[in-house]
C-alpha cells in the first residue's frame, strides 16, 4: 500500500515537472536577455550603456577593491601566524632545555621581534633563554626584559 502511494506521488511529481517545462517552453513570455537589438547611439555619438553594463562595471570595481583588501588581510594573517609559530618554537625549545624554566618565561613575538619577560633563577638561565630565542630561525631581534631572582 505504501509503495503504491509513493509510486503515485512520484508519477505526479514527474508529470508536473514535465508540464511546467513544456508550458514554459511554449509560452510566449519566455525571458530572454538577448533582444537581438543593438544598443542605441546617444547624442554624444557613443553607444548608450545599459543599466546592466553599469552594474557590471561597478561590480568589477568593487571586486578589485575587495581583492586588494583580501590580499592585504592575507598578508597580515600570514605575519600573525608566523609570529605565533616563532613564539611556539621558542617556547618548545625552552621547555626541552634543561637549564631554563619555560613556565616562568613569557615569550611575545611581534613582526619577528621577540620579547622575553618573566623571572629566572640565575644569570646563566637568562643568557640561555636569550640565546635560544636568538638561535631560532626567523627571529629578527630579541628584547630581554627578564629579571633575575
Amino acid at each position: 500500500m505504501l509503495k503504491g502511494l509513493l509510486r503515485l506521488l512520484l508519477v505526479v511529481i514527474v508529470l508536473v515537472a514535465v508540464g511546467a517545462f513544456f508550458f514554459g517552453y511554449w509560452s510566449k513570455e519566455r525571458i530572454s536577455t538577448d533582444t537581438g537589438l543593438e544598443r542605441p547611439i546617444g547624442t554624444a555619438g557613443e553607444r548608450a550603456t545599459s543599466g546592466a553594463d553599469r552594474a557590471r562595471e561597478r561590480g568589477s570595481e568593487i571586486g578589485s577593491r575587495a581583492g586588494a583588501a583580501i590580499g592585504e588581510a592575507a598578508g597580515e594573517t600570514k605575519a600573525a601566524l608566523s609570529d605565533a609559530a616563532l613564539t611556539a618554537k621558542i617556547k618548545s625549545k625552552m621547555a626541552l632545555d634543561d637549564t631554563t624554566r619555560a613556565s616562568r618565561i613569557d615569550v611575545d613575538t611581534s613582526e619577528r621581534v621577540v620579547t622575553l619577560r618573566g623571572t629566572v633563577g640565575s644569570a646563566a638561565e637568562r643568557r640561555r633563554a636569550v640565546q635560544l630565542a636568538q638561535e631560532t630561525e626567523g627571529v629578527r631581534s630579541v628584547k630581554d626584559e627578564l629579571r633575575v631572582r
